[in-house]
């Protein structure tokens, strides 16, 4: 009777060792996934307007409170003009990408008390054809101190600057040719 558990067993335990590594090698690593293209768009154009698509209902309140509901728009503005990388267009017709700056605070129900979670998005938009080619989130993490706040949104801004700095350099140096 031992025997027959212990064959069982070894049965058993040879069968995973062979399963393993073919289960393994199903599941596709990080490395074998192919990138996607980047947009060329957002590769080659030099002059974008950027839209502010304004601050939602529900979100309104909490930015009313610590400044003013076209701050996610001034920020970003500012940003984009310091980092110099884009020529800001002062209508959309005179632009290629359209860079759409949103501020909302999604309400989340994590199994506790439904909480809110402010974050920024920008979308980016092919000016001439209106079709969305990327999109970015950044948390922008909430505080009670008003100069809390603005330290945590100006973080928020800058993630996006990053993000979007990120993606155009690893883009451009992805399409040139390597010698």
């Amino acid at each position: 009777m031992k025997m027959d558990k212990l064959a069982a067993f070894y049965a058993i335990f040879a069968f995973a060792l062979m399963v393993a590594p073919a289960l393994n090698a199903q599941q596709p690593q990080k490395s074998q996934i192919p990138t996607a293209p980047v947009p060329v768009q957002i590769i080659s154009s030099n002059k974008v307007f950027i839209s502010n698509a304004g601050v939602d209902g529900t979100t309104l309140a909490a930015v009313t409170k610590a400044g003013d509901p076209d701050q996610p728009y001034d920020e970003f503005y500012a940003a984009m003009k310091t980092w110099g990388r884009y020529e800001l267009a002062a209508a959309p017709v005179d632009a290629d990408l359209v860079f759409e700056i949103r501020f909302t605070a999604p309400m989340t129900d994590c199994g506790k008390a439904p909480s809110y979670a402010p974050q920024l998005s920008l979308a980016i938009l092919d000016a001439k054809t209106h079709f969305r080619l990327w999109t970015f989130t950044a948390a922008v993490q909430g505080a009670i101190r008003e100069a809390t706040w603005k330290k945590n949104f100006s973080q928020g801004i800058s993630d996006l600057v990053d993000d979007l700095r990120k993606l155009t350099t690893q883009a451009v140096m992805a399409a040139e040719p390597t010698n």
